[in-house]
């Protein structure tokens, strides 16, 4: 089992940048696949980013990939969200998931349901 917390949310104005922490607690993090979602207001939760257990494969949403950056320090138990570049659009409350990768099933990163533990979430509100 793993515990998700996010922070590094904020209020910001358009074309700043933010970096957003994934940090875990438990045992096994470097097993467990991070995805990043987001959900605006009277919005479905979409995928942003994810990033594999060793750090070795991302995969981002069009919308973010030529601005935002997943990343991961194992040692550290944390998984990071820089995202420059920011605009009103990406306005949301912004979760992290921890996917379990220890079974050598496939990896499914924009798969919402896949995700075994989420974070309770972090405020990025963006003004224009």
């Amino acid at each position: 089992q793993v515990q998700l917390v996010e922070s590094g949310g904020g209020l910001v104005q358009t074309g700043a940048s933010l970096r957003l922490s994934c940090a875990a607690s438990g045992r096994s993090f470097s097993m467990y696949a991070i995805g990043w979602f987001r959900q605006a207001p009277g919005k479905e939760r979409e995928f942003v980013a994810a990033i594999n257990w060793s750090g070795s494969s991302t995969n981002y949403a069009d919308s973010v990939k030529d601005r935002f950056t997943i990343s991961r320090d194992n040692a550290k138990k944390t998984a990071y969200l820089q995202m420059n570049s920011l605009k009103p659009e990406d306005t949301a409350v912004y979760y992290c998931a921890a996917d379990w990768q220890g079974d050598g099933t496939s990896w499914y990163p924009r798969t919402l349901g896949q995700y075994d533990y989420w974070g309770q979430g972090t405020q990025v509100t963006v003004s224009s």
